[in-house]
Order: structure tokens, then sequence, then C-alpha cells
């Protein structure tokens, strides 16, 4: 990863954080890191785990394309790790905030639910 895009994907990561923020949510942990992976953002809205996957791309289609079924995987296999610390019937949904190269963030709410 070049620095270039490092710093794009900590800006578009800071941008979906405000935008959360905005409506009340609070960050837990950003860069969460496990074995299985890593998690962009993890909030609290409300009762509600948010497990955020953020995207920077040239447009919103392009970074909603990018994220490949075993990123997806890397995610949720962390998400189980991350909510195995939580007290047990802890709400969880996945999210996907894309963010053009204007700033422009789109955010996709519970991307996919329970199998």
């Amino acid at each position: 990863m070049s620095r270039t895009s490092f710093q794009s994907g900590m800006a578009a990561e800071e941008i979906a954080l405000r935008l959360y923020e905005a409506e009340g949510a609070r960050l837990l942990a950003r860069r969460w890191r496990c074995a299985a992976g890593e998690i962009d953002l993890v909030l609290a809205e409300g009762e509600t785990v948010v497990f955020v996957e953020v995207k920077a791309r040239r447009d919103a289609a392009t970074a909603a394309a990018s994220v490949t079924p075993a990123q997806w995987r890397r995610l949720r296999l962390s998400a189980e790790i991350w909510l195995g610390t939580a007290p047990p019937g802890t709400d969880c949904r996945f999210d996907l905030v894309t963010v053009d190269r204007q700033g422009r963030a789109e955010r996709l709410r519970n991307v996919f639910g329970a199998d």
C-alpha cells in the first residue's frame, strides 16, 4: 500500500467516523486487529455494535465493488472475535461506507444479515 493510499484510507475513515458521530454513534475501536483480520471502525449505536468497512475510490460504485467476498469473510470472522468479549445476545450490524475523491460519503447499512 502506498503512502498516498494509506493517507486516503485514513481520511476516508475519518469522514465515515464523523458521519456516524453526527448521528450519535460512539467509537469503540478504530482499525481493530485480531488474528482473523482488521475492522476499520467499530461503533456503538445505542445497544447495537456496528462493524464498518470503509472504502475510498474514485466513485461510490467502484468503492462498493472493491470489497471482495474474502474481505467480507474476514470482517465477519473478526466481528465474531470482537463479539466473543461482548455480553451474550449483543445486537450487531455490518455497514459499508464508500468515500469518493471529492470526500462524499455514502453509507450502506446492514450490507448482509446473518446466514
